[in-house]
């Protein structure tokens, strides 16, 4: 998925302001070179005038960024190296910590999504890459869950 659309729909199903977005990503690295002008090329959609495409570097310090703004950030544990490459399958790891998600609740996002994943499918989302197991999430995985994710979060489901 583009990452322009990830950080799109997660704007919307938050409703998070444009100084939202740069305060939370700047929660994974305060010194991140993000400002509040910048919000409005990256969530235009592609095709746009004046869209600005969203580096996985962006899109990378938002989701470490939501996990902090979320569930707090752990002074035992030295931070984390942000990811230098997003996947959709990184991004389902990151919301799923971020909203504190069970594989019930994983289940229940994809089945109001219209989009029902068995228990196997659901495990080789999360493997590693390197498992025999391992799935790429496609980007119709990864839509159907932020459909669902936004369904839960703006109708209260």
């Amino acid at each position: 998925m583009i990452n322009n659309d990830v950080l799109r729909s997660i704007r919307y199903m938050l409703d998070l302001s444009d100084t939202r977005v740069v305060e939370i990503t700047r929660l994974a690295d305060p010194e991140f070179p993000l400002d509040k002008a910048d919000i409005p090329a990256l969530l235009k959609k592609e095709g746009e005038a004046g869209m600005v495409a969203c580096s996985d570097r962006v899109l990378a310090h938002f989701l470490d960024g939501l996990v902090v703004y979320f569930r707090g950030r752990d002074e035992s544990q030295p931070p984390r190296p942000v990811e230098k490459r997003i996947t959709n399958n990184l991004v389902l790891k990151k919301l799923r910590v971020a909203f504190q998600l069970k594989d019930v609740d994983m289940h229940e996002i994809f089945a109001s999504a219209g989009f029902p994943l068995g228990k196997p499918e659901m495990t080789a989302l999360f493997r590693q890459p390197g498992h025999g197991n391992y799935r790429p999430a496609g980007d119709q995985v990864l839509r159907n869950f932020l459909k669902g994710l936004t369904l839960r979060f703006r109708t209260g489901e």
